[in-house]
């Protein structure tokens, strides 16, 4: 909704500022078709021109800049920060679709454990783009207020108990 309003805005403000540069131009081709004899009235409707062409693009740049170049900047920087701060079992999303959760974290390298079965696999970080855990802790500390360690509220489960406990119960049932 926000962005339709920008957009609509943006389009009735450059579709003034185009009626008046029309406007301008119109009365300066007038004004120097009137005076066409006085060769320093050709030179000031020249001048008037430039004037008022370069007052319209330079109204067109700010709307580009703060419609579509500021919040792209903004969110590229989210997903950087977002990238760079991931930690062990924070559940994440590639961009190819692939969701898992992180089991080691390196230098430009994650690796993710996937499906039921755990396999692994080495993803670079660029190629994140969602961390579901961080948003999930998120809405959980804005909801509650408290902060709370990133482990603890990321539920890293250590399976390595499950498995000494499976293999106890198996070997005392045999």
């Amino acid at each position: 909704m926000n962005k339709k309003l920008i957009s609509s805005l943006a389009a009735a403000v450059s579709t003034a500022a185009m009626a008046g540069f029309t406007a301008m131009n119109a009365f300066a081709e007038g004004e120097a078709q009137g005076a066409a004899a006085d060769g320093q009235a050709t030179a000031q409707a020249g001048a008037m021109g430039l004037g008022g062409m370069l007052i319209p693009l330079v109204i067109m740049f700010a709307l580009l800049y703060f419609v579509a170049i500021r919040p792209q900047k903004k969110r590229d920087k989210e997903l950087k920060e977002m990238q760079q701060s991931l930690q062990v079992g924070d559940e994440i999303v590639t961009g190819g679709g692939i969701v898992g959760i992180v089991v080691s974290v390196g230098d430009d390298t994650v690796v993710i454990e996937t499906g039921g079965a755990k396999h692994k696999l080495r993803i670079k970080n660029w190629a994140i783009t969602e961390n579901v855990t961080a948003i999930e802790r998120m809405k959980e500390a804005k909801a509650t207020g408290k902060k709370t360690a990133a482990l603890e509220t990321a539920a890293v489960v250590d399976d390595t108990e499950d498995k000494k406990s499976k293999k106890k119960k198996a070997d005392e049932e045999e």
